[in-house]
C-alpha cells in the first residue's frame, strides 16, 4: 500500500510472534545485559519477580511483525523516528505478541509531490490481551504515481 491507501482511520492487526527464553536471553547477552534479562536466579529478586524481555526486543519483534503485515512496505522510504514509546507490562519468556496499528495523521508532502507522511500508532499486546507496548512513529511513503 501506498500513501494515498492509507487514511486517517485505517488499522490493520499483525499475526503474532513468541519470545522463547532462549531468544530472550540471547538477545539481552548482545544488546541489554541486565540481570533481570539474563538471569531467572537474578531476576526473581527485582520488582518484575522474574526474567523479562528487554524492551529493546519487544520492539523490534513488534517491528518485525508490522513488516510482516506487508502494508507499508513497497512504499516505505524510512522514517524519522519513534515518539511516545511506552512499555507498559514486562515480557516474559514464552509470551506472544501481536500488533495492532491505526493511521493517526497524513499529509502529503508540499515540497515532494511524490511522498507523503502517515502518522501512526502502534500498539502491542500479549496472549492475554494486555498491552505491553505503545508508540507513534512517522513513515515517509511514496504516493501512487497518477
Amino acid at each position: 500500500m501506498y500513501f494515498d491507501d492509507l487514511p486517517v482511520g485505517y488499522t490493520f492487526e499483525t499475526g503474532t510472534r513468541q519470545i522463547p527464553l532462549q531468544d530472550m536471553i540471547a538477545f539481552a547477552r548482545q544488546y541489554d545485559p541486565q540481570p533481570f534479562h539474563l538471569s531467572e536466579e537474578a531476576a526473581k529478586d527485582t520488582i518484575y519477580g522474574g526474567l523479562i524481555s528487554s524492551g529493546f526486543q519487544t520492539l523490534i519483534v513488534g517491528f518485525l511483525l508490522t513488516l510482516d503485515a506487508d502494508i507499508w512496505n513497497e512504499a516505505s522510504l524510512g522514517s524519522p523516528g519513534i515518539d511516545n514509546l511506552r512499555w507498559l507490562k514486562p515480557v516474559r519468556p514464552g509470551d506472544t505478541l501481536q500488533v495492532k496499528a491505526e493511521v493517526t495523521g497524513s499529509e502529503p508532502s508540499k515540497s515532494r509531490p511524490g511522498i507523503g507522511r502517515t502518522h501512526m500508532r502502534y500498539d502491542t499486546y500479549n496472549q492475554n490481551g494486555e498491552k505491553v507496548m505503545t508508540y507513534t512513529t512517522t513513515h515517509i511513503l511514496r504516493r501512487r504515481a497518477e
